[in-house]
């Protein structure tokens, strides 16, 4: 037990610098507000390994590693409490899912697929909540002439979320479709019953 418990905090920290390596290379520019990145991929991962912990671990240490790095955009300590810890922490809500897509992965890969998109949505929308409040709250003044800062901050991180999503969701299921065992924590007992049903 102890064992897996340090396997699982190793991944957590391998992926969340994976994952800030991943943040560092061009990302697809939609306007100069919308950038659209598959750096969460890594933090998805561990939240299809290991679930809900486990993630919100590594998304909270990715955060940290923004700021650390300096590869971070703070105006006040609030707002970047919320937009890098708060914010990448909750990418952890798609490990609620872990167990489902675990437990169908190797009877039925479509389903598995089709609930990885769902908790890849979830993660996505769960993080991208709290940069709209900070939208809202902090960036406001970032909003057109005339626009609400509600509206901008829906508008630009709406569409970021949803091209994230999107674009995570993409490469996750080319990533799967052909090895899906990467999921499966090694000599776990839903491996062990994968094998029986195969």
């Amino acid at each position: 037990m102890r064992n897996k418990r340090l396997i699982m905090m190793i991944e957590a920290s391998f992926f969340a610098a994976f994952a800030l390596i991943l943040d560092l290379l061009p990302s697809i520019k939609l306007s100069p507000n919308i950038s659209i990145s598959f750096a969460m991929v890594p933090i998805l991962i561990i939240a299809f390994r290991w679930g809900f912990a486990a993630a919100t671990a590594s998304g909270f240490l990715w955060g940290l590693l923004q700021i650390a790095t300096g590869d971070a955009y703070i105006l006040t300590p609030v707002q970047g409490f919320l937009e890098y810890f708060v914010a990448f922490a909750c990418i952890g809500f798609a490990g609620l899912f872990a167990t489902k897509i675990q437990s169908i992965l190797a009877i039925d890969k479509k389903r598995a697929l089709t609930w990885m998109v769902v908790a890849t949505l979830v993660g996505s929308l769960a993080r991208y909540f709290w940069h709209f409040v900070a939208g809202v709250i902090f960036w406001g003044e970032s909003a057109p002439d005339g626009m609400s800062p509600v509206l901008f901050s829906l508008g630009v991180n709406g569409g970021t979320m949803i091209g994230a999503a999107v674009y995570c969701s993409v490469i996750l299921i080319l990533l799967v479709s052909s090895s899906p065992r990467f999921l499966l924590q090694k000599g776990s007992q839903v491996k062990i019953e994968a094998k029986k049903i195969s």
